[in-house]
């Protein structure tokens, strides 16, 4: 099943990337190398698909891109290829949000699922104790939010089908690695067992925490309409996601966030 995203953009595997309606913009795609990200891996020797991923950050239809600009809204859209990196299954380095200058917070992202099987994992920091840690298990039409400054990293956890993905981000979006670094990957580990399912395994170099495998909240209060492209939310009230970029807007829901 391929979800409809609300707007004019097609996603390709051979080659990877995206084709624009005519009534969609969008930016030359790039391409992430396996050669590129092997110091990542935890088999930086492993056999996989030499496109690992395609991104391109900044798309949406023709007459609102002035309207995103003025709410420092961007929709970037991501496949991720079939197959293995090794044992580990297709997966974003661990990362958190940098501080942004134009709201002086991390910021959240809101991503949406269109094909394939996604695992959005985070965890609460990336200090020796990582906090709370999640992974949320999420299908085409599902929807997760990543709150702020939460570490965190989007996983294919189906090996057979390319994993492919949009999100409302920041405009002034940018990544904080060295804590995760530091401990050489995220608190839990994804890995794929003979069955090729995922299973995790604790990062020694982080203290003892529990991993909390669900599926992804409701998001009610974060203006997430089951069943409606996110983008289409958008359409219908372009303030919905003003949050993202300002994310002081919903401090009430960041504490005690529960994914």
């Amino acid at each position: 099943m391929i979800f409809n995203p609300g707007f004019n953009i097609e996603p390709t595997t051979n080659p990877m990337g995206f084709v624009y309606g005519a009534d969609v913009f969008g930016p030359q795609v790039e391409n992430r190398l396996l050669k590129d990200i092997r110091k990542s891996l935890s088999d930086p020797d492993c056999e996989g698909p030499e496109v690992v991923y395609a991104i391109a950050m900044d798309v949406g239809k023709k007459i609102h891109a002035e309207l995103l600009k003025e709410r420092h809204l961007l929709y970037g859209v991501v496949t991720y290829a079939a197959g293995k990196l090794g044992k580990e299954p297709i997966r974003s380095q661990g990362h958190i949000h940098w501080v942004s200058k134009f709201s002086h917070w991390s910021t959240p992202e809101v991503y949406e699922i269109w094909s394939g099987e996604a695992i959005i994992y985070m965890q609460e920091f990336a200090e020796d104790n990582p906090g709370r840690c999640f992974a949320v298990y999420a299908h085409p039409g599902d929807v997760v939010v990543v709150p702020p400054y939460w570490a965190h990293a989007t996983i294919s956890a189906n090996p057979d089908k390319p994993l492919t993905f949009g999100a409302w981000c920041d405009r002034d979006y940018g990544f904080e690695y060295d804590g995760v670094r530091k401990h050489k990957g995220i608190a839990w580990f994804p890995v794929f067992n003979d069955k090729n399912e995922i299973e995790w395994q604790a990062n020694p170099l982080y203290d003892k925490s529990e991993l909390i495998c669900k599926s992804p909240a409701g998001y009610s209060e974060l203006g997430i309409v089951k069943g409606e492209a996110i983008y289409t939310t958008f359409e219908k009230n372009p303030d919905t996601f003003l949050y993202v970029p300002r994310p002081e807007l919903k401090k009430e829901v960041w504490e005690n966030y529960e994914p």
